[in-house]
């Protein structure tokens, strides 16, 4: 009886001990495969090229996936943005999705804008992808109604193929009265929202200067005016008047 239950004992403990060997090796085989608790670091990616992203995110221990695009004339064919961003924690072989800037602009059709309102016309313009240019103003009966549409100074046809974001210039009218405009205060906003602001107030953007800081696209967009020229004024300038913007 003795004997039996020392073999039973025996069994058990080796049993017990091949449960436990197996238990261990399944953690430890789990906690390799998903790297449990290690975490890495998401590279910032833009400004690269797709080939150069790629080769980022494999050194890292991930991979990249093109899943969008948008055109800017600027960096074309590098990485916009991507998700996760830049620094977020991931574990090893995270799929980073990548929004790249197209190589080839987007064409849009050119809608006929002639007999617009200046404001009409910018509006329109934004909404197909356009940017609105120059206000050149030529004396007429109407002010400020849209006598021809231009790209590059020359006419542009309704229903021309032209890249998104080009710029197109607005010969308008200007009346012998209600020819006059106030130039606004633009300090705090973007280059963007100042340029829209300055064409509600029929007034052009003469050029805009950053400041040494800025180094990428992206920080442009960012970018805020703290000087103009000329400087607010409630007294009243011509339309079509020129203003310089300096953003930092």
């Amino acid at each position: 009886m003795k004997l039996l239950k020392n073999w039973f004992v025996r069994n058990l403990m080796l049993a017990l001990l091949i449960l436990a060997v197996l238990v261990a090796g399944a953690m430890i085989g789990l906690n390799v495969g998903t790297r449990h608790n290690e975490e890495i670091t998401v590279p910032d990616l833009r400004g690269m090229t797709v080939a150069e992203a790629r080769n980022a995110a494999s050194a890292a221990g991930m991979r990249v996936e093109v899943v969008d695009s948008v055109y800017s004339k600027r960096n074309r064919g590098t990485v916009r943005s991507h998700n996760p961003e830049a620094g977020a924690k991931v574990k090893e072989g995270r799929r980073i999705l990548l929004t790249v800037n197209a190589v080839n602009p987007k064409k849009v059709a050119m809608p006929n804008l002639v007999g617009y309102s200046a404001r009409q016309a910018a509006s329109e313009l934004r909404t197909r992808g356009l940017v609105p240019g120059r206000l050149i103003y030529k004396h007429d009966m109407a002010t400020n109604n849209v006598l021809s549409q231009l790209q590059g100074g020359r006419p542009v046809a309704p229903g021309s193929l032209v890249p998104a974001e080009s710029a197109i210039d607005l010969v308008i009218g200007l009346g012998p009265s209600d020819n006059k405009t106030i130039i606004p205060d633009l300090t705090g906003e973007t280059a963007q929202s100042a340029s829209e602001i300055l064409h509600d107030h029929y007034l052009n953007v003469r050029s805009l200067n950053f400041s040494s800081r800025i180094k990428t696209y992206e920080d442009s967009l960012s970018a805020v005016v703290y000087k103009q020229s000329p400087a607010p004024s409630e007294y009243p300038v011509g339309l079509g008047t020129d203003v310089t913007l300096y953003l930092k």
